[in-house]
């Protein structure tokens, strides 16, 4: 809505200003205004909503999968569930080619936190498989960022789920 409303601003300043160019060019040169001001609109949107001193985002990332194919995984922050993702086969095929998902952004307060993922999916020989993983941190005034890892562990032929802090550096 706002960003309607400044095209049409825009606009009228365009038509209101001396005809020197060529309409399509106008209006070519309003387009490019709209689309860098929906950015900037989008970027404070994303800064306000979610201030670095508050912004906790996890991630999903997987190895090969040899040991482990991902069905579902539950996050829950503090006792409470904060995220849930049912998988395609389509998106375990790009998690386990290298792709990282966003799995969840949200606002904590400074403290003490427990975050726990539940992963649920198929194991070693196609059995069931639920394994959960904790990770206690501390939240101060920069983001904090982690990574939920699925990795294979060929020392035992096992899924390994791993919690890896992402540095701010």
């Amino acid at each position: 809505m706002r960003v309607l409303l400044c095209s049409v601003l825009m606009w009228f300043s365009l038509l209101a200003s001396a005809e020197t160019a060529p309409v399509s060019d106008q209006l070519e040169q309003l387009k490019q205004q709209v689309i860098q001001l929906n950015r900037e609109l989008f970027l404070l949107e994303e800064e306000l909503l979610f201030p670095p001193q508050t912004q906790l985002a996890v991630f999903l990332s997987a190895d090969t999968g040899q040991f482990f194919q991902l069905d579902s995984v539950e996050l829950i922050l503090n006792d409470k569930p904060v995220g849930a993702h049912l998988y395609t086969a389509q998106q375990w095929d790009a998690l386990k080619r290298g792709a990282i998902q966003p799995l969840y952004k949200g606002n904590v307060k400074a403290g003490e936190h427990n975050l726990t993922a539940v992963f649920v999916g198929k194991g070693p020989d196609n059995r069931d498989y639920r394994r959960a993983v904790n990770y206690r941190f501390a939240k101060a005034d920069d983001a904090v960022l982690l990574e939920l890892q699925i990795n294979d562990r060929s020392s035992d032929y096992q899924p390994d789920f791993v919690v890896q802090p992402w540095s701010n550096d």
